[in-house]
């Protein structure tokens, strides 16, 4: 059974940072893509960043230069570097991975980011 577990999120005061997880576990296939996505309170679930199996990254203009995204893929895990938080980042943290021939979505359970003003 594919289980993703995320851990890292909290409360935490505008310009301050936090460092989320997020591992992989009964995934056989090789796992293409890892990524975030967030979901604010009354929004629609948005990219936050990727990346590939060799390391190629992609960014929402938001977060850009605040955020970095990384992997180790030995331990089928992604995690994502979050630098001056602003208010706006405030949003529950979904871990995306796609894996398998066929890219095959997979979701955690999501890790809430409250950043206070």
């Amino acid at each position: 059974q594919v289980q993703l577990v995320e851990s890292g999120g909290g409360l935490v005061q505008a310009g301050g940072s936090l460092r989320l997880s997020c591992a992989a576990s009964g995934i056989i296939f090789s796992i293409n893509v890892m990524g975030w996505y967030r979901q604010a309170p009354g929004k629609q679930r948005e990219l936050v960043a990727t990346i590939t199996s060799g390391g190629s990254t992609n960014y929402a203009g938001s977060v850009k230069g605040r955020f970095t995204i990384s992997r180790d893929n030995a331990k089928n895990t992604v995690y994502l570097q979050m630098n001056n938080l602003k208010p706006e980042d405030t949003a529950v943290y979904y871990c995306n991975t796609l894996y398998g021939p066929f890219g095959i979505s997979s979701w955690g359970q999501g890790t809430q980011v409250t950043v206070s003003s």
